[in-house]
């Protein structure tokens, strides 16, 4: 029952993730290298699979450095908030590496790296409210 619950869950993040990348207007390069790199990592931590995750871990912390430095889109609307979140993700993601590299426990790991999959949510949420450009 308990690996039904997961799969459905996981399920319907990859079809909110896909929905809401495909409402983004403006091509990022680097939020979809970042995005590919968390799926590959994110989702076999689901199912208990660390090893992903500890073998990328650098690699998620660069792309995610990549991305704060990166230009962002003229499109969006909440540029402060968004830079705020890219911070948070760029640090989280250092954190994790060094976390990965102490030898954290499997649990702390998880947890670390759930809440870097919120944060990385909460910045496809602000790509997707663009600018409203009427003229009133």
């Amino acid at each position: 029952m308990k690996s039904i619950k997961t799969l459905f869950f996981t399920l319907a993040l990859l079809l909110i993730s896909t929905v809401a990348f495909g409402q983004t207007k403006t091509e990022w390069k680097e939020q979809k290298d970042f995005h590919k790199v968390m799926s590959q990592t994110f989702h076999p931590a689901e199912e208990g699979n660390l090893q992903p995750i500890k073998a990328r871990s650098a690699e998620l912390a660069d792309k995610a450095a990549a991305w704060k430095k990166s230009e962002i889109p003229a499109d969006i609307k909440d540029k402060k908030a968004l830079k705020k979140s890219l911070n948070k993700l760029c640090k989280d993601s250092k954190k994790l590496n060094k976390s990965v590299k102490k030898g954290m426990s499997d649990k702390d790991l998880i947890a670390q790296l759930s809440l870097l999959h919120d944060t990385f949510h909460t910045i496809v949420g602000l790509c997707n409210a663009k600018e409203d450009n009427h003229d009133h």
